[in-house]
């Protein structure tokens, strides 16, 4: 598949006009926000729907069909979960005998066909469908249309027990939510509210050229969850800019805001991102339920030697701890579990954040904000002067706002950051790339934690399988073969992607006398890895993946998605 991938992209560069610069910015659009890389390719502009049909048509050898002249026996929806149809973007178009075909829009998703043999018991023969086509056909079988999808999900669901803290319905722009509005309203508060039910941690919003699609990230990846009707949308983001206290008059530029939801008797926070696209606003909500921060390290599903190491040095009384990693992979959340267990009384903690995620009683927190000149360097140098005993900086972007962290870790602060880098050596070479002294970082940094997170198999449809056979040449000398390998079924519980719910893989780097030395002989991070694992004992990311799926936590493709093996 991945040789598939480069000659699209080849072919792509080939085309007059296309270049490299706007492939990169597709496929970062295909990463950050989970849709297919043909959706996204098409999105860009870069090739039209049906010429990208034909391009995989004529690479992968797979039989197209155009679902536009194709009538779905409506017996086929007993075979597939409408919930699978939309995760994976397929209908089934024929059963016979042991057999079932599918049409389906994006052949890069290895999971979709060995989930449905899982599921179906039967094989499963695949043709190309275009995307638009294959949403439509799925629409049309399972008789969904933005309403009727509200109902079902509504149905034996109460919407209750859900208010907004702060008094919205009493703002100015209130009148807006007139009686008349009240069916929006109360899809809003569902749309929220079933968010929570699923653990999802971030709400998509989506326009098309139709209606506005709702996904939920759940896990970590996007699932299709209804269609708000075009002539619902306005009201659906004007509701959403009162609750977040936005400007409604303005919609060409991009706005940012937060609110409060009391859920049960419990308080969740929601920071609310608007941006104006060709098909009107999209709307996403992050998530941020505080309450899992004070519960302790141990409860964000790391090892127990992790949390252990972690413990011991973030009560040092000062020095530099850094958590790196990619986007999405919880280092926010665990600087903040960090910082709620230090948070106490005698102890002045500050915090400068792009944005303030987490708003916690207790904290001074400072929100980043570049256009008049608030910027983590700006921000920094300005709280070290109020006297802090812990400081966190949101991320490590530019030379200035490392120099200053790492010398405010020189003169008695404990300082908590980030960094984007792949391993939890490659943190200190990094800073050094950024021109900070090497003598300065080997005399302040701590400890190094690089982290992912993995999907846990579902407890609900948790089955034992037989390691295939490509896998066995990955794994062969990392784990004993013999080891039992789980996968989950697929069930409602899990939203028939056998994972609920995640634990984070960790590679603890302690910054000893050695490595300091190795820092100033301009050491590479290779060198540093090599001594860590060889003389620490350091398990990398990839040792505490294969050691999650030798207890059955996960499954072999998500240790091979998440980790690299060292080897």
């Amino acid at each position: 598949m991945q040789a598939i991938r480069e000659k699209i992209v080849e072919a792509l560069l080939q085309r007059p006009g296309v270049t490299k610069v706007e492939v990169d910015a597709a496929m970062e659009v295909h990463r950050q926000e989970g849709v297919s890389i043909g959706e996204a390719l098409v999105r860009k502009g870069l090739i039209s729907e049906k010429e990208l049909l034909l391009l995989l048509v004529r690479e992968l050898h797979i039989p197209s069909l155009d679902l536009r002249h194709f009538k779905v026996d409506e017996k086929l929806r007993e075979l597939i979960p409408e919930r699978m149809a939309r995760q994976y973007q397929l209908v089934p178009i024929a059963a016979l005998g042991s057999g079932v075909t599918v049409a389906l829009s994006d052949p890069f998703n290895v999971f979709a066909v060995d989930d449905l043999r899982s599921l179906t018991g039967k094989r499963i023969d695949i043709v190309m469908g275009a995307h638009s086509q294959v949403r439509e056909a799925i629409d049309k079988l399972y008789n969904t249309s933005a309403q009727t999808t509200v109902a079902e999900i509504s149905k034996d669901f109460d919407v209750g027990g859900l208010e907004i803290v702060g008094d919205v319905e009493n703002e100015p722009n209130a009148d807006v939510d007139s009686s008349g509005q009240a069916p929006i309203i109360r899809m809003v508060n569902l749309v929220i509210k079933e968010a929570l039910r699923q653990r999802a941690s971030d709400i998509h919003m989506e326009p098309t050229e139709g209606d506005m699609r709702v996904r939920y990230r759940i896990d970590g990846v996007l699932q299709d969850i209804l269609d708000v009707p075009r002539e619902s949308r306005s009201a659906v983001v004007v509701r959403i800019k009162i609750m977040a206290r936005m400007d409604i008059t303005m919609n060409q530029i991009p706005q940012d805001g937060r609110f409060k939801m009391r859920v049960t008797g419990k308080e969740v926070d929601f920071r609310v991102s608007i941006l104006p696209t060709c098909h009107g606003p999209k709307i996403v909500m992050r998530i941020l339920d505080k309450s899992g921060l004070s519960v302790g390290l141990e409860h964000l599903g790391f090892s127990p030697q992790s949390v252990a190491m972690i413990n011991e040095y973030m009560l040092k009384p000062y020095g530099m701890i850094l958590v790196t990693g990619p986007t999405g992979s919880g280092k926010s959340t665990t600087l903040y579990s960090m910082i709620s267990r230090l948070n106490t009384p005698e102890k002045n903690i500050i915090t400068v954040e792009d944005p303030v995620e987490y708003l916690l009683e207790g904290l001074t927190q400072i929100e980043v904000k570049a256009d008049i000149g608030l910027t983590f360097a700006a921000g920094l140098r300005s709280i070290l002067r109020q006297s802090p005993d812990i400081v966190m900086v949101g991320e490590i972007r530019d030379n200035e706002t490392a120099d200053i962290a790492i010398k405010a870790s020189l003169t008695g602060q404990l300082v908590f950051s980030t960094l984007h880098t792949n391993d939890a050596a490659g943190a200190l070479t990094r800073l050094v790339d950024m021109n900070v002294e090497p003598f300065l970082v080997a005399s302040s940094l701590l400890m190094v934690c690089a982290q992912r997170l993995a999907r846990k198999i579902c407890p609900h449809c948790k089955e034992e399988i037989e390691i295939p056979p490509e896998a066995i040449e990955r794994l062969q000398g990392h784990i004993d073969l013999k080891t039992k390998f789980y996968e989950g079924r697929g069930c409602e519980r899990c939203r028939q992607t056998g994972y609920f719910g995640r634990f984070g893989l960790t590679e603890l780097l302690i910054v000893d006398d050695t490595i300091r030395s190795m820092l100033l002989e301009g050491k590479m991070s290779d060198d540093i890895k090599k001594y860590a694992r060889e003389t620490q004992g350091m398990r990398t990311l990839w040792d505490d993946a294969i050691e999650r799926l030798a207890q059955g936590q996960t499954t072999i493709a998500e240790v091979l998605r998440v980790a690299t093996s060292e080897e």
